[in-house]
């Protein structure tokens, strides 16, 4: 193995070189029996994550809400929702984690709060005080947008007898940026959580909080009443000016990590935020390639998509992010199915085209983002009808396309299946016991049927298995400055089967090598190849060799290294 090399750890860029683990706390595992995935649960598996061998843990949204949301809705950001357990709970698991040189990264959601913190019910009240100005309030409705999740994006308080914004539930009103008091009081809240000790934020939707002056109308949304938002909401005019601010008092004086949420970004603004030059942040998540079955169109599809859509999306932000700015790399998360459902097989070749799409993503340059259950292969859940489902957004779109659009049922189901979160929010599968090891009692959502076979126990201690798998992309990760620093470079970018790049650092050259296809596939190595000493890396397939032209088996990965 190579030296590690120093190249990631300049100037305290330590995530560069990090694997991030994503869990979602009332899904991963629950320690008392209540059927919610709890603090304490974590904490009995901190071991397990170690073992994988990533550097931070990403804790979905932990804490006080009344969950209209799933904890997106924040009641009060320095308590724990008592489900998930206690402040001391935590700081067990922030020590624990420690500990064991795993780093913990809050769930950030400051463009709104719910309606139950008490700034909101402050802000409500037609007394005066600090707290009036800290929401988007409007005598008259100033027009007709549409939320998020459906319906109108401005609801009436009876209270203040005013309209107040929220781009998401009506229990989420959106805070207003253009208060400095607000914007104090949430960077006295961060520096809190950095003081107790936690190593960074992922910060959601966080490109939302600038919203354009005047709240202009925007074109009719086809098939409803509503108006579009997305101009005037999307990377607003203070934006920069915020982040900015945000860094300089709050994010400067840590030596953390920072991911944003970015809905509808662009790659100039990405560049923008995620520049070393700009002192915003270290990273964005961006959406373009969970739209690639329906590029700029609507989210809720059961097509399939094409491999070279995919390729252009992702190469667009490899190269454009290549040496200025960061990519966060990831397949799936709490609002996204399963990759696996999505991009592979989740059938005869389930666990092929789980390592595939592993190799494919974690061999980019970027830091890589595992989503609890990814390591395992768990697949997307079937529900028979929509009151199975949990999550707000598939309910909002249920009643959209059947008000509004006239699809039939069925085509609707089949829409909910292929693309709800809740694909991503089924139980952790520890086990082949009862809720797949997930609770002892009665779990809040329903475990996938498949979990006999798909579990963390048959798979632990078998080397050929996707989660031993996970774990040998890890160290390769570590090993190679190749893959933090090297360029990237698509091939065949016509090609709608196979997903062949190349990574270039110094005198080293990776070739990764990916089938997204059931059959056979022929594949030409390209003559810049020929003759040059290679060795495999890793692959998916037992006797994988480099020849000029290669009969890929299906959903085959490999990732070959040359060294000039």
């Amino acid at each position: 193995m190579q030296d590690q090399g120093k190249a990631g750890y300049m100037n305290g860029q330590w995530w560069k070189r990090s694997v991030v683990y994503q869990i979602y706390p009332r899904s991963f595992k629950d320690s008392n029996g209540d059927g919610i995935g709890d603090i304490r649960g974590i904490i009995e598996k901190i071991d397990y994550i170690k073992n994988l061998g990533v550097d931070v843990l990403w804790l979905s949204p932990i804490y006080q809400s009344p969950n209209d949301d799933n904890g997106y809705d924040i009641s009060d950001y320095q308590a724990i929702m008592p489900e998930f357990g206690t402040m001391k709970d935590f700081d067990e698991l922030l020590k624990q984690a420690h500990k064991r040189n795993i780093k913990i990264i809050m769930d950030l959601v400051v463009n709104h709060t719910s309606d139950e913190h008490i700034w909101f019910q402050r802000s409500r009240e037609k007394e005066k005080s600090k707290y009036q100005d800290y929401y988007i309030w409007a005598k008259e409705k100033p027009n007709n947008w549409e939320s998020y999740f459906g319906g109108s994006a401005w609801e009436y308080d009876e209270v203040r007898e005013m309209y107040y914004l929220h781009l998401f539930s009506r229990k989420q009103p959106d805070l207003n940026w253009r208060n400095p008091e607000l914007r104090e009081d949430i960077y006295k809240m961060m520096s809190w959580w950095l003081d107790k000790g936690i190593d960074g934020f992922r910060m959601d939707v966080i490109n939302l909080i600038s919203k354009a002056d005047g709240f202009p109308e925007g074109e009719v949304i086809e098939g409803t009443p509503y108006t579009e938002k997305a101009p005037y909401v999307i990377c607003g005019p203070q934006m920069h000016t915020y982040l900015k601010e945000m860094y300089k008092k709050v994010l400067s004086n840590y030596n953390i990590m920072t991911v944003g949420e970015g809905l509808g970004l662009g790659l100039d603004e990405a560049r923008k935020i995620t520049s070393e030059n700009s002192k915003e942040l270290n990273m964005m998540f961006t959406f373009e390639h969970m739209d690639v079955e329906n590029i700029g169109k609507e989210k809720w599809t059961e097509q399939r998509f094409k491999l070279k859509d995919l390729k252009q999306i992702m190469s667009k932000w490899q190269k454009g992010l290549e040496h200025e700015g960061w990519n966060s790399l990831y397949w799936n998360n709490h609002d996204q199915p399963r990759v696996v459902s999505r991009f592979g097989d989740d059938g005869l070749f389930w666990e092929k085209s789980a390592k595939m799409l592993a190799v494919c993503l974690h061999m980019m340059k970027g830091t890589p983002y595992i989503y609890q259950g990814e390591e395992i292969g768990m697949t997307n859940i079937r529900l028979k009808t929509i009151n199975e489902y949990h999550d707000i957004e598939s309910k909002a779109a249920y009643e959209r396309y059947k008000n509004y659009m006239g699809y039939s049922e069925e085509k609707i189901m089949n829409c909910i299946h292929a693309r709800s979160r809740d694909n991503a929010r089924s139980p952790m599968q520890w086990d082949t016991t009862r809720n797949a090891g997930f609770t002892d009692g009665s779990p809040w959502f329903e475990v996938n049927t498949n979990y006999e076979k798909i579990n963390v126990e048959s798979q632990v201690n078998d080397p050929d298995s996707i989660l031993s798998f996970y774990r040998e992309l890890i160290v390769l990760r570590k090993s190679y400055e190749i893959i933090i620093e090297g360029d990237y470079n698509l091939l065949y970018p016509e090609d709608d089967n196979v997903y062949a790049y190349t990574r270039e650092w110094q005198n080293q050259k990776i070739l990764v090598i990916c089938n997204f296809s059931k059959e056979h596939i022929a594949f030409q190595v390209p003559s810049s190849f020929d003759n040059k000493e290679n060795r495999l890396l890793i692959g998916n397939y037992e006797g994988a060799a480099l020849e000029k032209e290669m009969l890929l088996r299906p959903y085959e990965a490999d990732v070959f290294l040359f060294t000039s």
